[in-house]
């Protein structure tokens, strides 16, 4: 009766094991954006881009009305063929890279007030408008 007793809950905790994938997988998605986490490394048509470090999250939380929608600054490392150099984004405002301009243009998950958004939680979308 015992060992049927914990075959069973064995079975079970297995059961809940599911793989469920991040919402927003790396690489670029339906949206036309590159997505990427903390200390992850992305090609965004062109650029390689690691997110190496949240700066700034002053986003309006989205249970909160604000004057201000806020913004988010990231240290970003940025290649391209052998350059490599950091560099800080700032949401929605492009930076100069190479041929083009490399924006973030999404940050996940959304602000909300009294709480503090862990790193490993980020997620950075990503475009590169430019090149030939």
């Amino acid at each position: 009766m015992k060992a049927h007793f914990l075959a069973s809950l064995a079975a079970l905790s297995l059961a809940g094991c599911a793989i469920i994938p991040p919402a927003n997988p790396p690489g670029p998605s339906p949206d036309g954006l590159t997505w990427a986490r903390l200390g992850q490394t992305v090609n965004v048509g062109g650029p390689r881009v690691t997110p190496l470090r949240v700066l700034e999250d002053s986003r309006c939380p989205a249970d909160v009305q604000c004057v201000w929608a806020g913004q988010v600054r990231l240290s970003v490392r940025i290649e391209t063929g052998a350059d490599a150099n950091t560099r800080e984004l700032t949401s929605s405002k492009g930076e100069q890279v190479a041929d083009g301009t490399l924006a973030l243009v999404a940050v996940e998950p959304v602000a909300r007030q009294a709480e503090t958004i862990p790193p490993d939680s980020y997620r950075f979308g990503f475009r590169f408008d430019g090149g030939i």
